[in-house]
């Protein structure tokens, strides 16, 4: 049987990693109004815990945030589809800091072609 003093350090650490967790794959830093961004693709990053891009837009480099990269890939944005150069629409929600040159995509769109990184985010 677990002392009360193990118990209590048990709850904390969980208390404390789910609250990392909603931290940081929460969307409570972005404003609920939809964003658009369009501009040019900086560097592509596909990895953990999110997939990104560095997009240059009206001479300010924006962090685009995606999904975790195995929703990222289901939306069939993986590597080859899109390269630093190659101009993108990002559909989303910026941040709440004006200040902050960062956004959160629900969608982004390379040549015509749409990746829906949270389809069920996007408005109707």
């Amino acid at each position: 049987m677990l002392s009360f003093r193990t118990a209590l350090v048990a709850a904390a650490l969980v208390a404390g990693g789910a609250g990392a967790a909603l931290a940081h794959h929460g969307w409570a830093w972005t404003l609920d109004e939809d964003f658009v961004l369009e501009g040019t693709i900086e560097e592509i990053y596909l990895g953990n815990p999110h997939a990104a891009l560095k997009v240059m837009a009206e001479g300010n480099l924006w962090s685009v945030e995606l999904a975790p990269p195995s929703r990222t890939a289901a939306a069939g944005f993986v590597e080859g589809v899109a390269a630093a150069g190659d101009t993108v629409t990002a559909h989303g929600h910026r941040s709440k800091d004006p200040a902050e040159y960062r956004m959160k995509a629900e969608r982004i769109t390379i040549d015509g072609v749409h990746y829906d990184v949270y389809p069920n985010d996007l408005p109707s």
